[in-house]
């Protein structure tokens, strides 16, 4: 199994990290989560289990995409994706910039909800991010109907530039700085990083 790439602790929450996912190995754990009703924005409700493995087989392998698995307290518990925008999702669509880093994210059904569990995921998914420096802005493109994400964004620095139409979807553009990020959530940026630069991930399906 892959090595923790970051790793941050969370006064109400605990302690989050995050590996490169293992395609065959987490399929099953990952096909839960985005077949079950409250991922409905994921779009992949009707998937098998060989359907998420294959998708996750080519996002890792992917020149512009990557994926993680996320842990809290140990526990497999959310999934992140990061993509270059410029090339993949959304290319063509924005203007994009040097730094750009596109993000999706889902967090695991939970059986007893967690106050601020989300927010903590989503925080964490950001100092992912921006512990690579050369990422300079995450952009991301939600289903405009997902207001529950929406709110998360915003939370964390998320400006929304506009609506833009995707075959699959309409989607709110939001971008956010890393100026932004750190002024919204005062993250001190002294999260333990490993080797999980680069620019790659999927559609925030958020």
């Amino acid at each position: 199994m892959s090595d923790i790439v970051f790793r941050r602790t969370d006064d109400r929450v605990g302690e989050l990290a995050a590996r490169r996912l293992d395609p065959e190995a987490d399929a099953e754990t990952v096909h839960a989560w985005v077949t079950h009703p409250k991922a409905v924005f994921w779009m992949m409700q009707d998937a098998g289990v060989a359907d998420v493995e294959k998708e996750y087989r080519e996002i890792v392998e992917h020149p512009h995409r990557d994926a993680f698995l996320g842990l809290v307290n140990g526990r497999p518990s959310f999934l992140a994706e990061r993509y270059d925008p410029a090339e993949v999702e959304l290319a063509g669509l924005y203007d994009a910039e040097e730094g750009d880093v596109g993000m999706h994210f889902l967090c695991a059904p939970a059986v007893t909800p967690v106050h601020g569990f989300s927010l903590a995921v989503i925080t964490t998914v950001m100092e992912l991010l921006f512990a690579d420096p050369a990422t300079r802005r995450v952009v991301v493109e939600p289903d405009v109907r997902n207001t529950a994400v929406h709110a998360l964004n915003a939370a964390v620095g998320f400006e929304v530039v506009g609506t833009i139409a995707k075959p699959e979807k309409d989607a709110l553009l939001s971008v956010c700085t890393r100026e932004r990020f750190l002024a919204a959530t005062g993250a001190a940026g002294n999260a333990v990083f490993g080797a999980a630069g680069g620019a790659a991930g999927k559609g925030a399906r958020e």
